[in-house]
């Protein structure tokens, strides 16, 4: 039976840490403060914002509420964007995406100052990542996937890393995570040949494809520590992209979707925060 790696003591664990460099920067007189931007109101996104500001309030980090309507115009949308860039106020700024089919995407995700940019969407942001120059902050799920594998011990160095995905949000970005740890790194996707091949001799396999059940018993192998990203809905059940029940009777360890994954990424996004707020006033 497989080890679960459960997100929740690795979520604490990053809350420790954010909570100690945040209680310095209070003594300071200075408490970092994340920008929440919404435009509308889906039903995924005020989930997801409440999540965020629960894990906020639990560590300290104060929460501006940017509400704006759905149909907002392109240019009230990026001036508020550069409102919020020159806020010295702000320390960090999460734009919840997809953002409106009228909107260009694109230009307000360029638009982000990267100093501020927690999710680490911008350019600047992956460009500190590809180079590991340090500069900007890594995706928070990539970045939630490699917290996960530090705190239970799992060492990178040297290994065989899969992964099933080539997203800016996961795919791409944990590759280049996994490589600074010294892993041999293999990214699949969907013009992949004979994938069943490539993941079952992967020592860690990290799913990123976002579909349910893409990732079944036939793939893996003993031994394996897997690392589920996905987020699906099957009969109004959630579920990631790896069977896991399947996967239980085959791998050495595997995290729960959910109470994996997604447990830990809210985590770093206040760690971000903190971090933003330290870099704006280093000692």
């Amino acid at each position: 039976m497989a080890l679960e790696l459960k997100g929740a003591p690795v979520a604490a664990a990053i809350n420790e840490r954010a909570q100690k460099v945040l209680t310095a920067l209070m003594q300071r007189g200075i408490t970092p403060t994340l920008a929440i931007v919404r435009v509308g109101t889906r039903e995924d996104d005020l989930a997801y914002e409440s999540g965020a500001v629960k894990r906020c309030e639990k560590v300290g980090v104060l929460v501006r509420r940017e509400t704006l309507p759905a149909d907002i115009t392109q240019q009230e949308l990026l001036s508020k964007i550069a409102e919020l860039n020159a806020d010295e106020a702000l320390h960090g700024i999460l734009v919840l995406l997809p953002l409106p089919k009228h909107l260009d995407g694109e230009a307000v995700r360029q638009a982000l100052s990267p100093d501020k940019d927690v999710d680490g969407i911008t350019d600047g942001s992956l460009a500190g990542v590809f180079t590991g120059s340090g500069k900007g902050f890594a995706p928070c799920t990539a970045q939630a996937c490699v917290e996960i594998l530090d705190h239970y011990g799992i060492d990178c160095t040297g290994k065989r890393a899969v992964i099933v995905g080539r997203s800016l949000v996961v795919g791409k970005p944990v590759s280049m995570l996994l490589l600074a740890k010294h892993a041999t790194v293999t990214v699949c996707h969907t013009r992949t040949v004979d994938l069943p091949s490539i993941t079952k001799n992967a020592e860690i396999l990290i799913a990123a494809a976002g579909k349910a059940g893409a990732v079944g018993a036939e793939q893996l192998s003993a031994g394996q520590t897997v690392v589920d990203v996905g987020i699906n809905f099957v009969d109004g059940t959630m579920c990631g992209d790896v069977d896991f029940n399947a996967a239980l009777d085959v791998v050495a360890a595997i995290t729960p979707v959910p109470g994996g994954v997604g447990t830990v990424t809210t985590s770093v996004l206040v760690s971000h925060v903190v971090e933003a707020a330290r870099r704006a006033y280093p000692d």
